[in-house]
């Protein structure tokens, strides 16, 4: 049975096995935390995956779950459903392995443990430009898991992540950039509170494959969101959550704990074109801009376009809000300058796009805004269309002053 292993500390992993290997791959060593990991199983042939595919789709069919109609991540997005292509299919199989061992990660009992760990060794990395925002153990470990699985697909050209300060050059061949916030919300993990991954695919730019390596890399990262080809998150609550989008719908899939697998169980998510809920630290209400006051006063007291009092929903974890909102409408925001461009708002925004709602920084689409840094940071507005047009014809809801606070 696979597990996480540690010298000092044991993540036991009991769901996530490695059936094609006898014994087991050597794990990959994260020197920071003194953290091993095992990486997935590397494909040797596209060929090879799709037969063990097939044998899994056989299995799963004898033992009744063909007959009930249940369809896995990868069964749905394959030749019999999307077609996402072969080079999109294999990533998303790395993905969504490594967001499993993520997954694992933070249900353990033994994070706190590793927290204190780090502590000692004074471990820090990334882009973190405060002590709110400085990466915790888990940021780390998270992000050489995904990095560690991008590697073994294949067919990454460059990844960029929050956690680190510029983006990583993977593979001069590979078709895919991938941008990603490894574990997003990890401050609340001691408290139990949802947190999630994200992320967002581009085709890598082959006009830029004779730039120096970190111009490319850089400048491969910083493509319009109009460009993605694919987004998701991954929530880690009472179920793991996988939601993606392939240019055609959004649809979430939902982790089996007794067979490893995601299975879909929200086709085609449409967000409500108007909601009744607001997603907010509205403790700060003093330091918002007059009309972003003026329309949260307006919803509350259900004088808005939509003649009913809106309630306020606030878990302080931004893939948690935001799947609340895709599922029952109404609008997640933060309105400062505080979340990320390419590997936050942009995904994000996409995925809201594909079910019917919006992205927006408050004046206009997030999709539409050119990033010119990896790690810049804007206002984000997501959820319902009717209710974000409703909150961008106040115009002033971008809050300019920051007084200091952490959250």
């Amino acid at each position: 049975m696979q597990q996480l292993l540690s010298p000092t500390i044991s993540y036991p992993s009991p769901l996530f096995h490695l059936t094609s290997h006898p014994f087991p791959p050597k794990p990959h060593f994260c020197p920071t935390h003194r953290l091993s990991f095992y990486p997935p199983p590397k494909m040797a042939s596209f060929s090879g995956f799709l037969a063990k595919s097939q044998m899994g789709m056989t299995a799963a069919a004898a033992a009744g779950d063909g007959a009930n109609g249940f369809s896995s991540l990868m069964d749905y997005v394959g030749k019999g459903g999307l077609d996402v292509g072969d080079d999109l299919l294999v990533l998303l199989y790395h993905i969504q392995f490594a967001c499993k061992r993520i997954a694992a990660l933070v249900a353990s009992p033994f994070n706190s443990a590793l927290g204190k760990h780090s502590a000692l060794t004074g471990a820090t990395s990334g882009a973190a430009a405060s002590d709110r925002d400085k990466p915790k153990p888990l940021d780390i470990v998270a992000n050489e898991i995904i990095l560690s699985s991008l590697r073994n697909s294949g067919k990454v050209s460059v990844m960029a992540s929050e956690e680190d300060d510029a983006p990583i050059w993977i593979n001069d061949d590979g078709p895919f950039v991938v941008v990603l916030d490894p574990l997003d919300g990890s401050r609340n993990i001691d408290a139990s509170i949802p947190t999630g991954t994200i992320f967002g695919v581009y085709n890598r730019l082959p006009e830029l494959d004779n730039q120096p390596t970190e111009e490319k890399a850089l400048l491969n990262s910083l493509q319009s969101g109009r460009k993605l080809v694919a987004a998701g998150y991954v929530l880690y609550s009472s179920a793991t959550i996988l939601c993606a989008s392939f240019g055609s719908g959004t649809h979430a899939f939902t982790l089996d704990r007794s067979t490893g697998d995601f299975i879909l169980t929200h086709p085609s998510i449409r967000i409500p074109p108007q909601g009744q809920i607001y997603s907010v630290n509205d403790a700060r209400y003093f330091d918002w801009p007059e009309g972003l006051r003026q329309y949260i006063d307006t919803v509350r007291q259900g004088k808005g376009k939509f003649p009913k009092k809106y309630s306020a929903r606030y878990i302080c974890s931004l893939v948690a809000d935001f799947h609340r909102t895709m599922l029952y409408g109404g609008i997640a925001m933060n309105p400062r300058d505080h979340l990320r461009l390419v590997y936050e708002a942009n995904p994000l925004s996409y995925l809201a796009e594909q079910a019917g709602g919006k992205g927006s920084d408050g004046k206009r689409s997030i999709l539409s805004i050119q990033p010119v840094k990896l790690h810049q940071r804007l206002p984000l507005f997501l959820g319902s269309l009717e209710d974000i047009d409703e909150l961008e014809s106040y115009g002033d809801v971008q809050q300019k002053v920051n007084p200091g606070y952490e959250v």
